[in-house]
């Protein structure tokens, strides 16, 4: 059975939107603002703009190889079997861990009026038993919209989409209409001009949830297998929906900002806090008196994760299904139903993702992590991009991007940038994650599910000298490290590092005529 052409470009594009809008919406304005005060404004701009650009060769690529789960599928073209694996098991366990997050962010402002669905561990909300159990309802009503009905998943996904940038679109208004002060911006230049500020504004775009916001952006590229109109289709939901939802963004950031009183930061932006609320927005409209803005904000609190969640347990799915067609897992998990869903791999996702319900460090950490793990499959892009540039240059290309080689450098510069300012703390965990994976992999081979296609261990050449330098760096960086490569110096550092890397990705590529299969002979129908 394969999986039919279902989704329009305006179909993809709200499901990409709505993919980003989620709980980073509702948290990421207060915590961009205590990290870089109003200083969040450029980091929103930069988030938005580098995985704009970072987008931008996903396109090409998702348009030239409309395949579903194409974080696994288009390296093992690139780079063969191995290399694939450890970028789709860095993708997929940072995509499973989205839908799980996005729920527990809805029982979280739920328990604001329902107090036995969490409890306090170390200052951080964990959920009861209660709240497991709504928990596990939760996520089974996204699985079974994803399983049961195309419709029902559009429709859903259309109403979740409406609401939600209704409710922002109000929100940004109210607040800038009813309370607006020009001097908590007064930062905005010092923020700017000092390093001290910079490092802030940085920091902000890979922990303070600025780049976690424009996760969605690859939606596009793991549902591109079933997608009409792919040259219109994919460019526009890949790289329309980052720029929508920056508009969006910082219409909040100004609205937020504006609205605070300016005793609020009185005593610095790191001290800015909102006790006892769901989240900055509704105790900055309880605190204005915007009694229905508020209570608006307590209904979205809930629908936004819920969209976010939806579209997630979509596009993770896919992923699973795309590593079980190449082998990395087992056969039966590209199993479709009768309307064509992977329902197996939307199965086994619920199961695993609900052991992630366990206590989790908080919104933030978790966001760090995220960040760090979606950049790696990130930096695949530009790569393949440039291999398949010079391994099929007479391949028609319906969408082609312009200054490729340029922009394809600059997209990887960002991808470790971002992977850097995440900070050592977070890079550490990550590394741990895929010596984790190493052992599915080798499970993989002795299982014999990758018999008769090359590991491509020429391909993977560049890989353990990446990992290695991105942890090293980190390590005697600034962000979280040693700081013994001091804060500017590091910008340097990592252009050279990418530009190394990037060269010997693309020289030790797979050639044609190994043993990887085609990825645009899957189940395209």
């Amino acid at each position: 059975m394969m999986l039919n052409r279902r989704f329009t470009p305006l179909n993809l594009l709200m499901l990409s939107i709505n993919g980003m809008v989620g709980s980073a919406w509702l948290f990421a304005p207060l915590y961009a603002a205590k990290m870089a005060g109003s200083g969040a404004l450029m980091a929103w701009v930069i988030g938005g703009l580098l995985t704009a650009i970072i987008a931008l060769t996903f396109a090409e690529l998702s348009v030239m190889f409309p395949v579903a789960g194409g974080t696994a599928q288009i390296p093992h073209l690139s780079h063969g079997t191995f290399t694939s694996f450890i970028i789709s098991w860095v993708a997929w366990l940072s995509a499973l861990t989205m839908a799980p997050v996005e729920v527990q962010a809805i029982l979280q402002y739920a328990s604001t009026y329902f107090t036995s669905l969490t409890r306090y561990e170390n200052e951080v909300p964990v959920l009861t038993h209660v709240g497991l159990l709504w928990a596990t309802i939760l996520m089974l009503v996204f699985c079974i919209i994803n399983i049961v009905s195309y419709k029902g998943l559009v429709r859903s996904n259309f109403a979740l989409f409406l609401f939600k940038v209704i409710v922002i679109l109000l929100a940004i208004i109210a607040l800038m209409k009813t309370s607006f002060h020009t001097s908590n911006f007064s930062d905005f230049i010092p923020a700017a001009s000092s390093i001290a500020g910079w490092q802030a504004i940085l920091t902000a775009v890979a922990s303070g949830g600025v780049a976690f916001a424009f996760t969605g952006f690859k939606h596009g590229v793991e549902l591109a297998g079933e997608t009409k109109r792919l040259a219109f289709a994919i460019p526009l939901a890949i790289v329309g929906s980052v720029l929508i939802c920056l508009l969006l963004y910082i219409g909040l950031q100004v609205a937020f900002i504006g609205a605070l009183q300016p005793e609020a930061v009185a005593h610095g932006w790191s001290n800015l806090s909102f006790t006892g609320d769901v989240g900055p927005f509704a105790g900055l409209a309880g605190g204005l008196g915007l009694i229905w803005l508020m209570k608006l904000l307590y209904i979205d609190a809930a629908v936004s994760p819920s969209g976010a969640a939806l579209i997630y347990v979509t596009s993770t799915a896919r992923i699973l299904y795309a590593m079980s067609q190449i082998g990395y897992v087992p056969r039966w998990l590209s199993y479709l139903n009768k309307p064509g869903f992977p329902v197996a791999a939307i199965l086994t996702n619920f199961v695993i993702g609900m052991f992630l319900f366990l206590p989790l460090p908080g919104w933030q950490a978790m966001v760090s992590f995220l960040v760090s793990g979606m950049v790696i499959s990130y930096a695949m892009g530009p790569i393949a991009l440039l291999c398949m540039r010079l391994e099929r240059p007479d391949e028609e290309r319906l969408f082609k991007l312009p200054a490729a080689s340029l922009i394809c450098l600059l997209a990887f510069y960002f991808c470790n940038l971002l992977s850097y300012w995440t900070g050592w703390d977070t890079i550490y965990k990550l590394a741990i994650a895929m010596m984790i994976g190493l052992v599915f992999f080798v499970v993989a081979i002795l299982k014999g599910r990758l018999a008769g296609t090359s590991l491509g261990l020429r391909s993977i050449l560049w890989v353990g000298p990446y990992f290695a330098g991105l942890i090293l760096i980190s390590y005697l960086g600034s962000f979280g490290g040693k700081h013994i490569i001091p804060f500017g110096w590091d910008f340097v550092v990592i252009a050279i590092f990418s530009a190394a890397i990037l060269y010997l990705a693309v020289k030790t590529r797979a050639v044609l005529g190994e043993k990887f299969a085609d990825p645009r002979l899957a189940e395209v129908s």
